[in-house]
C-alpha cells in the first residue's frame, strides 16, 4: 500500500495528509476548492516546522514530507490510483454517504474506503457502496500527527483481511489502533461526549464556573485538558452533531445534548474555531467566560 488519497483538507484531513507523508505515503490530498487545499497545506507547513523546531525532523524529512503531498480539487482524479482512501469531510451523514457513493464509482477495485467518522455507522456508510468488504472507520485523534491512538471500526460487512491491514498499516505510522465494533460513537465517543455533555449542564445550572469545572477534572482527575475546553478545542459543532448521533442510535434520554450547547451551536459559538465558545479566544489568548453568561 504506497498511495493514499485524504478527502478533506481540514483539521483532521490535514493531520492525516501530514502523517502519512511524514512516514514516506505518496497522498492525494482532495477537496472543493484549491483555497480550501492552500490552507491545509499552510497548516501542515507550520506544523512540521513545529517538528524541526523541536528536532524530532530535519529540514530534509520536513521537505520530503512536503513533496509527496499533491493536491486536487476532483475526486475522481484523486481517488483513482489510491491504494487506500481516508474521508475526512464534516460529520454530516448525508455528505459523507454521498462521498462513498462516489468512491464506490471512482476508487479502483480492491482499494480500501475508510471514514475518519467520530461516531456515524459504518455499516450504513459501507450499505451504500457495491464493497462493503473493503470499507472501514478509522479514527484518528486530533492533533493527528501527535495522537497515538486510532480506532479502527469494523463495520457489518468489514472483511478481517481489511482489518488486519488497517490495523498494521496503522503502526506503521507510530499509531496505536484498537479494533472496536460499529457502534454509535464506537468507545472514545461513547464515553467522551457524555462526560462533556454533563461538564456543560453543570455550567448551564449553575453548579460552577467555566474555571471551576475545567479545574476539578484536570486536577482531580488528571486530565490534561478540562472537558469545556476540549470542547472548544473539537468545536462545539461536532459535539453536538456526536451527541445527536448517540440519542438517535440508543434513543436513551442521557445522551441529549445539553440545552446551552444547542444554542450555542445555533449562534454560531463553536469554540477556537469561531473565536469564541466556553472561553475567548479573540485576543489570541484563552479567557474564561464569565459563568453568568451561560446560566439557564
Amino acid at each position: 500500500m504506497n498511495k493514499i488519497a485524504v478527502i478533506g483538507s481540514g483539521t483532521m484531513g490535514n493531520g492525516i495528509a501530514h502523517t502519512f507523508a511524514q512516514f514516506g505515503y505518496e497522498v492525494n490530498l482532495i477537496d472543493v476548492c484549491q483555497e480550501a487545499l492552500n490552507k491545509g497545506l499552510n497548516t501542515i507547513g507550520k506544523n512540521i516546522d513545529r517538528q524541526v523546531a523541536k528536532g524530532t525532523l530535519t529540514e530534509e524529512e520536513k521537505t520530503a514530507a512536503l513533496r509527496r503531498i499533491t493536491t486536487f480539487t476532483d475526486l475522481k482524479t484523486g481517488v483513482a490510483e489510491a491504494d487506500l482512501t481516508v474521508e475526512a469531510a464534516t460529520e454530516n451523514l448525508e455528505l459523507k454517504l454521498k462521498i462513498f457513493r462516489e468512491l464506490d464509482a471512482y476508487a479502483k477495485a480492491g482499494s480500501v474506503l475508510a471514514s475518519n467518522t467520530s461516531s456515524i455507522s459504518i455499516t450504513q456508510i459501507a450499505a451504500v457502496t457495491s464493497r462493503g468488504s473493503n470499507v472501514i472507520g478509522m479514527h484518528f485523534m486530533n492533533p493527528v500527527p501527535v495522537m497515538k491512538l486510532v480506532e479502527v471500526i469494523r463495520g457489518y460487512a468489514t472483511s478481517d483481511e481489511t482489518t488486519a491491514l488497517v490495523m498494521e498499516l496503522s503502526r506503521k505510522l507510530g499509531k496505536a489502533p484498537v479494533e472496536v465494533n460499529d457502534y454509535p460513537g464506537f468507545v472514545a465517543n461513547r464515553i467522551l461526549m457524555p462526560m462533556i455533555n454533563e461538564a456543560i449542564f453543570s455550567l448551564y445550572e449553575g453548579v460552577a464556573g467555566v474555571e471551576e469545572i475545567d479545574t476539578v477534572m484536570k486536577l482531580g482527575m488528571a486530565h490534561p485538558m478540562g472537558p469545556l475546553q476540549l470542547a472548544d478545542f473539537i468545536g462545539l459543532d461536532v459535539c453536538l452533531a456526536i451527541l445527536n448521533v448517540l440519542y438517535k442510535g440508543f434513543g436513551n434520554p442521557k445522551y441529549a445534548p445539553c440545552p446551552l450547547l444547542v444554542n450555542m451551536v445555533m449562534a454560531g459559538k463553536n469554540g477556537v474555531k469561531s473565536g469564541e465558545g466556553f472561553y475567548d479566544y479573540a485576543r489570541g489568548t484563552k479567557e474564561a467566560q464569565p459563568a453568568a453568561k451561560f446560566l439557564s
